[in-house]
């Protein structure tokens, strides 16, 4: 089977029921490298369906704490948000992955944890970092988009990344779409690709764990070609699968949802929402999870607490 697919693209042959699924575990706001404020992608979600919602940001749980902070206004009746993270990890000397890199999505971590909060800062400075050296190739290369940057709210987003990057190209007319600028110019390999700085998944899925988080790995089309690994990493705390996401194509579900049974990792899924390729009506139209997986996350998110001795609202 082939590695999986380009996260820009749409599923081939998706596994859609006719009504819409009530939970998306995977999801970005405009803290990260989504374009939706909090509030926004809470409510479209809703406005969609979703009863069990986490906000997935790329370092950054600054979405759920401003989302349930004591002076917030109330989220949409019938939704839960669970607090999420999603960390871009180097693989380093670990079997070769889609551009040396394993994401791991964190579930209920404790928001007010400061060991985790210093993790999760020292990984935004690394972006940040590979988000200036980036511009500075596209200057060299004469395609600046300096204009459109000095117009972003940096307070808004501190976790930057190469979507960000992407946006910036289209408003700077260099390219016409999100797809076209990582295919073009920042796709691993590519002109303006430069690598990420950051931790590797061992650190990662630690530091989730002592938050009192459930470590998943998202998105890994390869789990079968690699279950060494995971099972390497099944030793240092990963909990969990991505099984359902949107662009994996039947035999992707399939095939990940397999070595999720054989390891006995829980499976998980959602649908990336960025907001690059349609409203979140659209995208999650596109996405479906079973309802029984949001159950097993919660219930496994109540012992893992009890485990540690976490005490959640």
């Amino acid at each position: 089977m082939s590695a999986r697919r380009d996260r820009h693209t749409s599923p081939v042959d998706p596994v859609l029921p006719s009504s819409a699924s009530p939970l998306d575990l995977h999801t970005h706001s405009l803290r990260s490298d989504g374009i939706l404020e909090p509030r926004v992608l809470v409510e479209s979600a809703a406005a969609a369906g979703v009863r069990l919602l986490a906000i997935t940001d790329h370092d950054d749980l600054a979405a759920y704490r401003e989302l349930t902070a004591s002076d917030a206004p109330e989220l949409p009746a019938g939704l839960e948000l669970i607090p999420g993270v999603e960390i871009n990890c180097l693989t380093g000397s670990q079997p070769d992955v889609w551009e040396g890199e394993l994401h791991v999505l964190g579930f209920g971590i404790q928001p007010d944890d400061s060991a985790f909060e210093d993790l999760l800062t020292q990984q935004r400075e690394g972006r940040r970092i590979r988000f200036e050296r980036t511009l500075e190739i596209l200057r060299r290369q004469g395609m600046s988009v300096d204009a459109a940057a000095e117009r972003l709210d940096l307070g808004a987003t501190k976790a930057l990344g190469r979507p960000t990057v992407a946006r910036l190209m289209i408003a700077s007319g260099h390219v016409a779409s999100v797809d076209e600028a990582f295919k073009r110019w920042l796709g691993r390999g590519c002109p303006a690709y430069v690598p990420r700085e950051g931790v590797g998944p061992v650190r990662a899925i630690s530091a989730i764990r002592a938050a009192g988080g459930l470590p998943v790995l998202a998105h890994f089309g390869e789990a079968e070609a690699h279950e060494s690994l995971l099972r390497d990493l099944q030793v240092v705390g990963l909990g969990g699968l991505e099984v359902y996401y949107r662009t994996f194509d039947r035999e992707h579900v399939e095939s990940v949802g397999r070595v999720a049974d054989e390891l006995g990792l829980l499976k998980t899924g959602g649908s990336d929402f960025h907001g690059d390729t349609g409203s979140y009506a659209e995208v999650h139209a596109a996405t479906w999870v079973p309802e029984v997986v949001g159950e097993r996350l919660l219930n496994a998110l109540a012992r893992h607490s009890e485990e540690v001795g976490v005490i959640r609202d």
